[in-house]
């Protein structure tokens, strides 16, 4: 290399000579091509190495000693780097080499490295300045001599760049897991428990509802219809699917379904059984008229249901109510009366409607239906006639107020059929609203149900007996005292006639009790005991009322000193009017008893009368000649001047009847006041027809004075109604007294 080579002059401390060393330095094939000497480059790096270990010797002093085996691996690792650059012949290209060198050669003891020969040819650098290069000193302030090796400081270690194949590879397992979980749950779902689930959807779509059967009619004769059933609506409610607040929705139901919101609400809140069942529906109302229906559709509240139902009409109201009696309760079951006792027959088999609905409440269209349809109940017709029924009631009740009696009951029966044509009761209530009444006692039949002394209508079977037995002939007399003692007890007749020779028209007519003790003395008690039993005393008529009473009848084993006077009037024992009305009408019908029937006969679906296998009970009690001997001498009472029914007396007929005054007996005894009857049949020459009355009055009163004018217009009435021709002939007159 000359002089004049622009490369000879550079300074070799010049910027352009820093920039040749720097790790993008020369390459082995540009320094043989240049043909340099590598002191300088060495010196340089001896420089820095210096610096560097200034640098660990601060350092060193500050942190202390570092572990004597990893200066030994760091030491190592310089000695193996030096080494294979020498064998390689390479320059190192990074100042961390030239130090490690130096280091190394500190440690020998060499003042400064051979220089390391390249091979190649040097590029070309057209950046770099041109002139002579001086020869590499040292720094004077570097000591000569051995160099201890001072270990150099470790690099920090950079933090380690993620691998995109790691990465990838983790996401597709973390998928793969994904899918096999959802892949094992759908398995799950539609095959393992999709029966589960799929019964479980369909429960929550599912509606079940009931179609209500409707309810037979009930007739009179005529086949007017005194209690029938129209269409209307039933409120139900479904509590999974309400909206809104159950006490605000019960607040508005309340007026419009006649209940309390109290009652409303538990209804409409429980969502469940106590088993955990879903509760998806649930009567809050029944026969509810179809404009309150429409009303509560038009809340637009998925939880209420409104379907057909039927409502109870009773035209009459209280027209034989205590009779029909009434319906109620979620299925419309009967309650009382002839409803009660032919439910089973009224009642139809209710149908249902199962369908699924949306959320919203709506039928899904093409989704699961099911409907089985209804059987209507079938209807009854009974032998009550509806005018003769008002007619009867309206003149009961005018009695009771006129003689401010406590209850009443008054009925007229046909003599040879036993068919009831009219059964009154007072106090009644209006069977079209049966649950507006101020005591149950208004639902209470008094002809059935209410059993008092008879007092005096029991006469009649005594009188009856002494025919039938032959105590005494129709016009006998016999001597009647004005009292008789039976078992301590002195017995009075009512009329004053002091001691008398009386026939038995007379004993009939004044209604003795002396007279009629002392026939029953020649009757016997055990024979007085069969004709009562004959007569149907002591055991329901099985007329079709339910709870009809039996009263009670004193056996003669448990007869008393007492019982032989007070049982013959009709004391010591009880008896329903009916019975009694029965008994009369066996005396009207030749002797022969007829059970008392109030259902004439049913009716199928189809409209037709079914026939009855069961006939009613009939018996022959007496001879025909007893009782034709009975029916002229019971017109006495009313005929006859002394009689105690002459207020019955009525115009253009003659009746035939017996007056009597019970007792009522509550709780073990007797309350005061008297049980006014009257019990008889017209017309006499002919009987048709029984009529009875009976009337509790608390402030006393006679058979005849009270319920006498009542008889006679209840007979009237009858017999004009049913066009009974009047009699021809006068009255008959009674020669009271022997």
């Amino acid at each position: 290399m000359t002089e004049t080579d622009p490369r000879r002059r550079r300074d070799p401390s010049s910027i352009s000579r820093a920039r040749r060393y720097t790790p993008r330095g020369r390459t082995v094939r540009e320094a043989a091509e240049a043909g340099e000497d590598n002191r300088a480059r060495e010196n340089g790096a001896r420089d820095r190495e210096a610096a560097r270990r200034e640098r660990n010797r601060a350092a060193q002093q500050e942190t202390g000693a570092e572990d004597l085996a990893a200066k030994r691996r760091r030491e190592a690792a310089a000695r193996s780097r030096e080494r294979r650059q020498r064998e390689t012949g390479a320059v190192p290209a990074e100042p961390r080499a030239d130090a490690a060198r130096t280091a190394t050669s500190r440690r020998t003891g060499a003042a400064k490295s051979e220089p390391v020969r390249r091979t190649g040819t040097v590029r070309a650098n057209p950046n770099r300045r041109t002139g002579t290069v001086g020869p590499q000193r040292r720094p004077a302030s570097r000591a000569t001599g051995p160099v201890k090796a001072v270990p150099a400081r470790p690099h920090p270690r950079l933090p380690r760049l993620g691998s995109p194949r790691r990465r990838l590879r983790m996401a597709s397992a973390f998928v793969m897991i994904l899918l096999l979980a959802s892949g094992a749950r759908l398995v799950q779902l539609q095959v393992t428990d999709s029966a589960a689930y799929a019964a479980e959807a369909m429960n929550q779509r599912l509606t079940t509802e009931p179609l209500p059967a409707e309810r037979g009619a009930i007739l009179d004769r005529n086949g007017n219809r005194l209690a029938y059933s129209i269409e209307a609506n039933y409120i139900a409610v479904d509590p999974v699917m309400v909206k809104g607040d159950a006490g605000e929705l019960a607040a508005k139901l309340a007026p419009l379904l006649g209940r309390t919101a109290s009652e409303l609400e538990p209804l409409i809140a429980t969502k469940e059984t106590a088993q955990g069942d879903p509760i998806r529906f649930a009567y809050l109302q029944r026969g509810v008229d179809l404009a309150i229906g429409d009303e509560i559709r038009e809340m637009e509240n998925p939880g209420l249901i409104i379907g057909d139902d039927e409502r109870r009409v009773v035209p009459g109201h209280d027209l034989a109510a205590n009779v029909l009696g009434f319906t109620g309760g979620d299925a419309g079951e009967g309650l009382g009366g002839l409803e009660a006792a032919y439910n089973d027959w009224l009642t139809g088999t209710d149908g249902e409607v199962s369908y699924e609905r949306s959320q919203s409440g709506q039928p899904i269209p093409g989704a699961f239906y099911r409907e089985e349809e209804a059987v209507p109940g079938k209807d009854i017709q009974l032998t009550i006639d509806a005018d003769l029924q008002f007619q009867v009631q309206k003149i009961l009740e005018q009695t009771v107020t006129d003689h401010d009696a406590e209850f009443g009951s008054a009925m007229v029966m046909d003599v040879h059929t036993g068919e009831m044509l009219a059964m009154a009761s007072t106090p009644t209530y209006d069977a079209a609203n049966p649950f507006d009444v101020e005591s149950d006692e208004a639902y209470r039949d008094y002809g059935t149900q209410a059993t008092v002394d008879p007092g005096s209508i029991h006469k009649a079977v005594v009188f009856a007996a002494a025919l039938e037995e032959g105590c005494i002939e129709p016009d006998g007399t016999m001597h009647v005292e004005q009292s008789i003692n039976k078992g301590g007890t002195d017995y009075r007749d009512g009329y004053d006639h002091g001691s008398a020779v009386l026939s038995l028209a007379g004993i009939i007519a004044q209604s003795s009790n002396v007279g009629t003790i002392q026939l029953a003395d020649c009757v016997g008690k055990e024979k007085l005991y069969e004709y009562q039993q004959a007569f149907g005393l002591g055991q329901v008529t099985g007329v079709g009322v339910a709870g009809e009473a039996s009263g009670i009848l004193q056996p003669p084993d448990q007869w008393s000193g007492t019982s032989y006077g007070s049982v013959p009037i009709g004391h010591e024992g009880t008896a329903t009017i009916i019975q009694m009305a029965a008994l009369y009408a066996a005396i009207a019908n030749d002797g022969v008893y007829v059970q008392p029937t109030l259902v004439d006969h049913l009716i199928d679906e189809d409209g037709n009368p079914v026939e009855d296998d069961e006939e009613p009970e009939t018996r022959r009690v007496i001879s025909t000649e007893t009782a034709q001997d009975l029916q002229y001498l019971l017109q006495a009472p009313i005929a006859a001047e002394t009689g105690t029914g002459r207020n019955a007396e009525l115009e253009n007929y003659h009746l035939a009847g017996k007056t009597g005054t019970g007792g009522l007996v509550v709780d073990g005894e007797y309350a005061p006041g008297n049980v006014a009857s009257f019990v008889g049949f017209a017309p006499a020459e002919d009987p048709q027809y029984v009529v009875a009355v009976s009337v509790y009055v608390p402030g006393g009163g006679g058979g005849g004075a009270t319920t006498g004018e009542a008889f006679k217009e209840i007979n009237e009435f009858a017999l004009g109604y049913f066009g009974v021709r009047p009699a021809t002939g006068p009255a008959p007159e009674f020669d009271v007294w022997g």
